[in-house]
């Protein structure tokens, strides 16, 4: 694609996605409304239009001259999903329904989608494929699954083809260090875990160790930023050159609990991280690992930078700054 809207482009997923775009040639229009992405990461080369998708008027405007649009602006706290629904379905649901009818209005026809394995609920394979059953126990899963159910209607009424990718859990940063900007109050764990090594926390909360898993706290599947950034390109590519309309999967197959990034991190910086064990949250399933096994046939996608080593030293590289 030559031109590309990404919206929530300032954000930690999105500047990754808009550096791949770049490194691959792409002419990158950066739409966000700074709420949790910073002017840090906002690369010179893109341009930058501050808004809300919550704007119709801002939104088409932004879509004037664009070939595909690249959509990662939601809000993701699935503790706070459960307390605030009616953010999560103003923002999420009503958001990205704009983005789609301004995409129709402006006859933009390839859309990349920002979705989850928040889906899929509590799983009912120990590894999750395309094909199970999607059920979300939180209602930031619940957004992620009605916005993929709006988008293969919009496929079939307004010839906008899709790529929802979702995500594991994404982690890590650009190794070139050109992402720079952390993320705003922290809500994910590998930040937590970083906050406390560096001393902006003094102390973290694991949530729960009572889980049906090998050391009682919950287990995730792990993938780095900068390859779910490559998907992004694969995924416009695929549009580009014809590709129907897909949900895939992003993650590695392989799962680490919430022990087991902590205890990395701690061997790999050495230095401490203080804990202590809280209660479980709401809408937390026990173990969420993926199949992705479509996106390497269909993208020739692999992940390639998501060693746990790989992983955490590339993020305490940043928060050491």
């Amino acid at each position: 694609m030559t031109n590309v809207l990404v919206i929530g482009g300032a954000g930690y997923i999105g500047s990754h996605v808009v550096a791949a775009l770049l490194d691959n040639g792409a002419t990158v229009t950066v739409f966000d409304n700074l709420s949790t992405g910073t002017r840090e990461n906002l690369f010179p080369t893109a341009r930058f239009i501050q808004g809300d998708i919550l704007d119709k008027q801002a939104l088409s405007a932004a879509m004037t001259g664009q070939e595909a649009v690249v959509h990662l602006a939601a809000k993701k706290a699935v503790g706070e999903s459960m307390q605030y629904p009616d953010k999560y379905a103003e923002n999420n649901i009503s958001g990205t329904l704009n983005v789609l009818n301004a995409m129709a209005e402006n006859k933009v026809k390839a859309f990349v989608f920002s979705s989850s394995a928040a889906v899929y609920g509590i799983p009912q394979e120990s590894v999750l494929d395309e094909t199970c059953p999607v059920d979300p126990i939180n209602f930031y899963g619940f957004t992620k699954l009605e916005i993929e159910r709006f988008l293969t209607w919009y496929d079939r009424l307004k010839d906008i083809r899709f790529v929802s990718l979702r995500y594991f859990n994404a982690v890590g940063y650009d190794a070139a260090g050109r992402v720079k900007g952390l993320e705003k109050n922290p809500q994910n764990l590998l930040p937590i875990i970083m906050e406390t090594a560096a001393g902006i926390r003094s102390k973290m909360a694991v949530f729960g160790n009572d889980y049906d898993t090998p050391d009682g706290t919950c287990i995730r599947d792990y993938i780095h930023v900068t390859d779910l950034a490559d998907a992004h390109v694969r995924a416009l590519h695929y549009l580009k050159t014809g590709g129907k309309s897909q949900i895939l999967n992003l993650g590695t197959g392989t799962g680490h609990s919430v022990m087991d990034m902590i205890q990395k991190t701690q061997e790999l910086i050495h230095r401490p991280i203080s804990f202590d064990i809280a209660p479980r949250r709401p809408g937390d399933p026990a173990k969420l690992t993926a199949k992705a096994d479509a996106a390497h046939t269909i993208l020739g996608w692999t992940p390639r930078h998501s060693s746990l080593d790989e992983i955490i030293l590339s993020t305490w590289r940043l928060y050491q700054k």
